[in-house]
């Protein structure tokens, strides 16, 4: 039958073509900035914020800094505003950031490789006094942090930070961040490879070069040759294990793509092995791969660990050797399992040379000024001028003489400052917390303190390694996915229905061993004031529950969610 020319033909459904709008990838030609943060980078270096800070606004005061410098490039710097005194947690997502703004500012020490002189920490301490009010916390990233900086003394805090070689450049922003190091470099008996020379490179080729300046989101570093997997590999961005190749001998073997944060991702091997003095080298591909070819598009997903996990460790390797080292990578083994389940060095250690290193440990990395100046004077007093910070938020003084040890541990002591600490406060870590960050929603310092005197009173003969981290938000400084009782601060409701301040609970994360995130059970929140009820009763089930020689995170994947509420 012939159509009828009256009656139109039905039209075929047009598909919708979407267009890729791509990921602001400079190596796929995206330059033009796609959010404000890569605007403010393309108007100027966050780098050149420093004579602006020195010519005019620490001359003219607060009121004088321009927006985007203020929230933005002065972290090329280690400044950042902290919080207003007094807004409460509930207000942390609705304010706008001027109005979270104290005038005041923290201001970030990068310490890489947690390598200080005594004269280096003396002067840490002395401007704590002068120019902080006390303050001076040790961060799980080694650094140390200052609070109510003033921006009329930020020059003079510079000039006496590097009249003694240390330096804020590049402590914060979206830059390549302080390298981690083994605490034990150099000193320890079963040190695999020494990776200082790796980390003192690293400093003078990239820290501070405009051509890694600007990288789409932060760039986090670790380079170690413990055995004790002592430097957190497994969430950095890069990580250097160290390892020993059946055929080439000790060097190091190659991570990427590590993070926490609201994504948490462990980081992959790409099976290579590179010998020491290649490291700077395949630090400097990887971090220009992450220039290159990050996604700036959006801040959610600019960290390398998305472009990881889109690309996998074959094509990550694959653009590494092909496009920036123009060779290939030996292949290498995996490093092993560490043998120890602590590796914060904490307690009296023997180095190689026959001399001994004293690990100790503050609450939560809370110390002050007045603190440091003592343990420098210490250290000094018993034979030693060099000390180091550890990713645990603890110390160490090295060089120490068989004769001196104990003498060094009792005046330790005396300033609350133990080498042998209950598993508590050896285990807990706690970020700033809303005491001073703008992000937090839950104070975190204080709480994390108050928790191991109850834990240390309720539960004295409790002896197995665990790590309590409390964190202020879902940011995870503090590393609470990979603790075994991980506390996520929020807002939740008591018995009354109020809001309070309160802790999502992760529990059974770990690294080194089986690393892993912790276990969120269903609904499971406390109340801050329930705090110490709710760890006392997981811990002591698990004391009643475990099997001979298991580990927390082992038992909190097993157990039902009954024992663990």
């Amino acid at each position: 039958m012939a159509a009828n020319p009256q009656k139109p033909a039905a039209a075929t459904p047009r598909r919708k073509v979407s267009r890729h709008r791509g990921e602001g990838q400079w190596a796929a030609g995206h330059f033009t900035p796609l959010n404000g943060n890569e605007q403010f980078k393309k108007d100027d270096d966050g780098l050149n914020v420093r004579t602006r800070i020195e010519t005019i606004y620490s001359k003219r005061g607060f009121d004088s800094i321009d927006p985007n410098d203020l929230r933005g490039r002065m972290r090329w710097w280690g400044l950042y505003t902290q919080r207003k005194p007094g807004i409460d947690g509930g207000k942390t997502a609705i304010l706008e950031p001027e109005e979270l703004d104290d005038e005041y500012f923290m201001l970030r020490v990068r310490i890489d490789g947690g390598r200080l002189t005594t004269r280096q920490l003396r002067v840490i301490g002395e401007i704590s006094q002068e120019f902080a009010r006390g303050t001076a916390d040790i961060t799980d990233r080694q650094n140390v942090q200052y609070h109510w900086i003033r921006i009329e003394d930020v020059p003079e805090i510079w000039n006496r930070l590097e009249a003694v070689g240390l330096s804020t450049t590049e402590a914060c922003g979206d830059t390549p961040r302080v390298v981690l190091g083994s605490p034990v470099a150099g000193i320890a008996a079963d040190e695999i490879i020494d990776g200082t020379p790796a980390i003192e490179a690293i400093q003078r080729r990239i820290i501070g070069n405009k051509a890694f300046s600007n990288l789409p989101r932060k760039f986090k570093s670790a380079i170690s040759g413990s055995p004790l997997l002592d430097v957190a590999h497994e969430i950095n961005d890069i990580a250097f294990v160290g390892v020993n190749h059946p055929e080439h001998g000790p060097g190091f073997d190659l991570w990427v793509g590590g993070g926490l944060s609201t994504n948490p991702k462990i980081g992959v091997r790409l099976g290579a092995w590179v010998p020491l003095d290649e490291v700077p080298d395949v630090y400097e591909g990887v971090i220009s791969i992450f220039r290159d070819y990050g996604y700036r598009r959006l801040r959610t997903r600019a960290r390398l660990k998305f472009l990881v996990a889109d690309w996998g460790s074959e094509k990550f390797r694959q653009v590494l050797e092909d496009e920036y080292l123009k060779r290939k990578l030996v292949d290498g083994p995996a490093p092993a399992q560490p043998v120890e389940r602590w590796r914060d060095h904490v307690g009296v250690h023997r180095q190689k040379d026959g001399r001994f290193y004293v690990g100790f440990a503050p609450r939560v990395g809370r110390v002050d000024g007045a603190t440091l100046t003592k343990i420098a004077e210490l250290a000094e007093a018993h034979g030693s001028g060099r000390v180091r910070t550890t990713v645990e938020q603890k110390m160490i003084v090295l060089d120490v003489e068989e004769a001196q040890v104990q003498s060094l541990v009792e005046a330790l002591e005396a300033l609350d400052l133990t080498a042998k600490p209950s598993p508590f406060r050896r285990g807990t870590m706690a970020c700033t917390g809303i005491e001073y960050c703008k992000l937090a929603i839950v104070e975190t310092k204080a709480r994390g303190a108050s928790l191991i005197d109850e834990l240390e009173r309720r539960i004295p003969d409790f002896d197995e390694p665990i790590t309590i981290n409390l964190n202020g938000c879902p940011n995870a400084c503090a590393r609470i996915q990979v603790a075994d009782i991980g506390l996520k601060g929020q807002l939740v409701l008591d018995d009354d229905g109020n809001q309070v301040e309160g802790y999502q609970v992760h529990l059974g994360g770990a690294l080194g061993l089986e690393a892993g995130f912790g276990r969120k059970v269903r609904g499971l929140k406390v109340t801050a004031e329930e705090l110490p009820d709710y760890v006392e009763r997981v811990l002591k089930r698990f004391q009643a529950e475990r099997e001979d020689g298991e580990r927390f995170a082992t038992w909190a994947a097993r157990a039902s969610e009954e024992a663990l509420s």
